[in-house]
Parts: C-alpha cells; structure tokens; sequence
C-alpha cells in the first residue's frame, strides 16, 4: 500500500468514542438512568438482550485506554460526557463525582499531550427528562443549556473545543420516529418537534458554552451523499426530500437561518436566532451513500431506502464509497460557501470480521483499506479547497454498538468483553506508522 498522501502542519488526526457505548459503572458514584439503560434492559430492544451495564469498563480503565492514545500517536481523543452521570435526574445540583470523572480524563489526557474534544450530547438522555417529554419537550432544551453551563464551569478551562450534539438526525429518526434505539418511539413525521428542540437545546449550549469561556464550539453531524435511484422525475423528488431530511434539516437553520421548507416544526419567534449562533467549526460524520427512490403506495414515508449497487459493505452491510467523503465535503462547500465554517470529520470508520489468530494478532485488513480509502478522498477535498481541519476515526475501542449490541467491532483495538483484555489491532499498528510517518 502506499504512503499516505501528506496532510498540513496543524491538522489534527485522532480518535473518538461514545460514553454509554464504552464507560459501564452505570450505577456508580451517582450517575442516574438514562434512556439506553431503560431501552437496553426491555426485552427485544437489543441484539442478544445487550446492555452498556460493563460495556469496555472504561470508568475504571480510562488510563489504560488513554495510554493506547498515546501509543498510536494520536493528538486529541473525541469523547462523550454522560448527561447522567453529571446531572442524575437532568436538573438542578451537579453530581461531584461525575465531574469529578471526567476532569480526571481531561487531565490525563493533557498530561499525555492530547487535546480533548468533549461532546456533551450522545444520546444519553437522562431517563427523568424523558419521562417529562424528552426531547420532544421544549424545556429539555433549556435543560441541556443549564448542564452544558455546568460541564463548561468544571473543564472550560483545559478543554479548547466542545461539540454540542452528535448526529442529533440519527438521535430524531431512530429514537423518535422509528423507535430503533432509545427512547424508542415510533412517531413517524410526528417526531419532528424533536429536530427543533435538539437545534435549541443546541443554540442555547453554544452561548452558555461562550458565556462561560469556551474557545471553539462545534456541532456534529451525520451526512451522506443522496443518490436518485434513476434519472425518473419521481426518484429524483424522492431524493431531493431525503437530502432536505437528512443532511439540510440540522444544517441550514444554523447556517442560513431557515428551515427546510416543511420541516419547521415548533418554531417561535427568536428562535432561529438562537439556533443560528455562529459556530468555530462544524463536525461532520461520514460512513456510507445513501440511495434514494421514490415510495411505493404502502409506503408511509415519502421516500424509499434502496441499496447501494456495484459496492463492498462493511460486516455491518454499510456500503464502502470513500468517494462519498469527497461529495460530502466539496458539496458543504458549494451549497454554503462563507457560511460554512472549519470542518472536522468527527467520526469515520468501518466494522468488521476481525481474525484472531491463536498468538492473539488480529488482521483487520478491510479496516485499513476503508480508512486508506477515506483518508486520501479527504486529502483530495483539501486539496479542491475545503477546509478541514482534523480527522477523528471511529472508533478507538470495539463498543457497545447500539441496538446491535456486542455484535459489530469498529476498534483499532479489540476488547475481550469476557477478560476486558485490549488487543491492539493490524489497523492500530498501521495508522500508528502512517501517524509517525507525518511527524
């Protein structure tokens, strides 16, 4: 394989996780509930009856795990803060030991020389907010604007950049109107109101985030390039709706101070405003293209999901496009020109059939080619004048994957669910090179 094509001084390559995918101790030192512990322990929610009740045991381990950052030579490590585990019933009085957490992750990973990238929202809802309407409730943006305040007041001092929310589309459609993960509603269109508090809940964090010192604040996103199925004017309707769905809805009110016609639900006066606070950067998370027809009569949705011809697929049946990554990038560029600020591939990686060997090597060849692939379609939209400013892969650690639970393993470390054993994969030995090549 060849070498990696040479990225800029200053551009930031490292690593991400998700707290209730990797942290465990859900009941200690006072975290509360969140949605995901409701949702994986109700029967049938997850695959095999999964729960992030261990998961990685990172609460316990996070020093190890930090040490493989360093190891692989990463310069920032993007994290989550549990909502819980700082605020147990989502208001009122912090949770001491919980901050105090995350201020020991903080400090470990500055004494190591890595930058933190904290996002304050992973879909760890407090369960007590949910039981009060969650994010279909306007308070619970007002809610998550108080605990932002309250993280900022703890870190703000040592943390340079926050991410507000991440994939707050992906947190809408499969938590709220599809009900595949938590909280699991199936509201359908009737979900909508849930785009529209997370975007407040998100406009209001940037200012308490300000207000409180903050240097840079993102949002991250969840984008695909949408593919017509055919040249058929119906298709390419179809098509055009799922973009404005997918990728416009958590865009443009930020960026160009409006909705997508439709998708304006619950909007009072001022709020855009606040939604529309400038941002330092904006996070993008790139896996796959998406296909696009137009709906048959059954349908309830006015588009149709179809497969992605002609591509490999990941163990997750996720089709590999790296050039999907150069569309997403250069098409940010042409859609909102001045507009758009710094970018920051905030997640991008793959799952796979990983091969342990009997002396405990694991070859996950399909990972470094997917992430050789990718890296060099963004260099190419670097190179046609977007600005990106850091790449973060998904994921440092095999996690808890959601509702597919233990199932699918995106680390360039393995972990031993049984023994908690890290094992640092082919894909960690050959990004640690490529890392150390740069330097």
């Amino acid at each position: 394989m060849d070498p990696l094509p040479r990225f800029p001084a200053g551009f930031h390559v490292g690593v991400a996780t998700a707290a209730y995918q990797i942290e465990g101790a859900v009941d200690e030192d006072g975290r509360g509930r969140s949605i995901w512990d409701t949702f994986s322990h109700t029967g049938g929610r997850t695959r095999g009856g999964d729960t992030g009740d261990v998961a990685c045991d990172h609460y316990h381990r996070w020093a190890e795990d930090l040490d493989l950052v360093a190891l692989l030579g990463a310069d920032a490590y993007r994290f989550s803060i549990a909502w819980p585990r700082v605020q147990p019933g989502g208001d009122g009085a912090p949770n001491a030991k919980g901050l105090d957490f995350y201020e020991r992750l903080v400090d470990g990973l500055l004494e190591r020389g890595i930058e933190a990238l904290p996002t304050l929202y992973h879909w760890d809802l407090p369960q007590a907010l949910e039981d009060r309407g969650g994010w279909l409730a306007r308070d619970t943006a007002e809610r998550f604007a108080d605990y932002a305040a309250l993280v900022a007041g703890r870190l703000g001092d040592r943390v340079r950049r926050w991410i507000t929310l991440n994939e707050p589309v992906v947190h809408l459609a499969q938590g709220y109107a599809f009900g595949v993960h938590a909280p699991g509603r199936e509201l359908l269109l009737a979900a909508l109101p849930v785009a529209h508090h997370q975007l407040l809940g998100h406009g209001l964090a940037v200012r308490a985030l300000r207000a409180a010192g903050a240097g840079e604040v993102l949002i991250t996103n969840n984008l695909t390039p949408v593919v017509p199925a055919t040249d058929d004017e119906a298709d390419q309707a179809a098509a055009a709706v799922y973009d404005a769905f997918h990728n416009r809805l958590f865009l443009d009110p930020i960026l160009t101070g409006r909705y997508p016609p439709g998708l304006d639900a619950g909007v009072r006066d001022g709020d855009l405003e606040i939604i529309g606070t400038p941002l330092d950067g904006l996070g993008v998370n790139y896996y796959f293209p998406t296909r696009v027809g137009a709906p048959g009569a059954d349908d309830p949705l006015p588009f149709r999901i179809l497969p992605v011809e002609g591509a490999p697929t990941t163990a997750f049946g996720w089709p590999v496009v790296p050039e999907g990554l150069h569309e997403v990038l250069t098409g940010l560029r042409d859609r909102y020109g001045r507009a758009l600020p710094p970018i920051w591939v905030t997640e991008n990686g793959c799952s796979t059939l990983d091969e342990v060997e009997p002396g405990g090597r694991v070859r996950d060849t399909p990972r470094i080619e997917y992430l050789d692939g990718h890296l060099r379609a963004l260099h190419r939209a670097m190179s046609d004048g977007v600005d990106v400013r850091g790449y973060f892969v998904w994921s440092l650690l095999d996690n808890f994957e959601w509702a597919e639970g233990y199932t699918q393993r995106f680390g360039l470390v393995r972990v031993d669910y049984d023994t908690q054993r890290r094992t640092p994969k082919d894909s960690f030995t050959w990004l640690r090179a490529a890392l150390a090549d740069r330097r």
